[in-house]
């Protein structure tokens, strides 16, 4: 058996343009704009370029992006206070909390704070659980 070599960079560029397309027909049949939320703790260095490019990305794709970038002292509850606000705002689709939180906060707790359908990660545990018994899930 041979091993078929993936140019990373045309399939992330092919992806990024299904993405655009779809978030287009989106907007188009149905009036909708998807929105990204992604929350950040902290000031770790590579997880800023994460948010940044993700932001920069969602963007062109067209669709919203809602960054929120605390200080590593917020509160564990604090944060489960905005992830529940994002859970119940209907301009937000996807949530993402960038990883690693503060070592004060419970990774877990916060992570299945955020509603299943939103959970870009697949991090949830309901989300976790479908995909391991290969059900439809948000993955």
């Amino acid at each position: 058996m041979s091993a078929t070599i993936i140019d990373g960079k045309v399939f992330a560029a092919t992806v990024r343009e299904q993405v655009a397309a779809h978030v287009a027909r989106l907007k188009a049949d149905h009036g909708i704009t998807p929105g990204l939320a992604v929350v950040l703790v902290g000031e770790d260095p590579a997880s800023q370029v994460y948010v940044r490019n993700k932001g920069r990305q969602t963007l062109e794709a067209g669709m919203q992006s809602f960054e929120h970038k605390l200080p590593a002292e917020t509160s564990e509850a604090d944060l489960l206070a905005l992830v529940e606000r994002l859970n119940a705002d209907p301009a937000v689709h996807g949530i993402l909390v960038q990883l690693p939180l503060p070592d004060h906060m419970n990774s877990d707790a916060v992570i299945n704070a955020i509603s299943p359908a939103k959970d870009v990660d697949g991090f949830h545990i309901s989300n976790v659980g479908l995909l391991g018994t290969g059900q439809k899930s948000m993955v």
